[in-house]
């Protein structure tokens, strides 16, 4: 039986958000108690619905990056790429989208018009719509300038059955591509570091990925998660624990670019722990390894 994580913590501070252990302690010690409920204690990316002979996925994800333009993204590209990757890793095809926009007293118009054309661009270019959305002004100081919030719904696919119950001994784990482009990208972009880097986001969508695993192995694909904050070892370990199984990982095979793994040893981070936005982990029977591989690479 696993043991409940409690929440004690005096108060709430940055570390609650890097999607680490206080994350963990804060979303499955308190939110997670209060709230709890079939659907939600399955803790996935996306909440699993059936409706009638359908099966529905739906997830959720607010914004708040700083700076709200970085190289290669924005926070309006990266509000729909983020929520269309979790109903990706669902096994769900995105049906439509909310969105929420919190603005700040002085935000300058064509800031804000530059945003929203960039979301709906990459709407457009991911092939959703956005078919809902609220808006609200706070006083200014009470927000940095503009946050969005994301809502998605998404029919999941007749051949996905993902669930960390159904991770075996002996299965391979497969990583989509390099790690840790966004997190190093937004450390510069920050200004945090004094390096100069020719790098950008990895922030794209994953449903072309997603689509070509599926329909390559379809039920050998055992469970897949995006490694967003935390990165991958944050998303192996909590693996680890729902599965209730020892993971292990050669990391000369998990591709990093040399600009990263410069940049984590300068800072002494760990290329496993650095946020993506563009890449996902996937648990594939052994037999399919290769051939989940292909299908992945061949995608343009």
């Amino acid at each position: 039986m696993t043991q409940q994580i409690e929440f004690h913590d005096k108060q709430i501070s940055m570390q609650h958000g890097a999607g680490g252990q206080a994350t963990r302690r804060l979303i499955e010690g308190l939110f997670a108690q209060a709230f709890s409920n079939p659907t939600l204690d399955a803790m996935g990316d996306s909440a699993l619905l059936n409706i009638g002979n359908h099966r529905l996925a739906i997830t959720t994800d607010t914004f708040v990056i700083s700076p709200h333009t970085f190289p290669g993204g924005t926070i309006g590209s990266l509000a729909i790429h983020g929520t269309v990757n979790d109903l990706a890793v669902s096994g769900a095809e995105p049906l439509g989208l909310t969105a929420g926009f919190i603005l700040e007293a002085g935000l300058k118009s064509d800031k804000l018009r530059f945003q929203v054309q960039s979301m709906a661009d990459t709407a457009k270019a991911v092939g959703v719509s956005i078919v809902s959305g609220d808006t609200k002004v706070v006083e200014n100081g009470n927000a940095d300038g503009l946050y969005i919030n994301t809502t998605r719904i998404g029919l999941i696919r007749d051949d996905a059955n993902l669930s960390p119950s159904n991770v075996e001994v002996g299965d391979a784990i497969l990583v989509s591509g390099p790690i840790g482009d966004h997190g190093i990208t937004i450390l510069i972009a920050r200004a945090e570091i004094d390096l100069s880097a020719d790098l950008e986001t990895d922030s794209r969508s994953i449903l072309p990925y997603t689509r070509a695993l599926l329909d390559a192995v379809g039920h050998d694909i055992k469970w897949m998660r995006d490694a967003t904050r935390g990165g991958v070892a944050t998303v192996l370990n909590e693996l680890a624990s729902d599965a209730a199984k020892g993971i292990v990982i050669e990391e000369s095979t998990i591709p990093v670019r040399d600009m990263v793994r410069a940049s984590c040893e300068l800072l002494g981070l760990d290329p496993l722990h650095v946020a993506n936005e563009g890449q996902f982990v996937a648990v594939i029977s052994k037999s399919k390894a290769d051939e989940a591989l292909a299908a992945i690479q061949a995608v343009p």
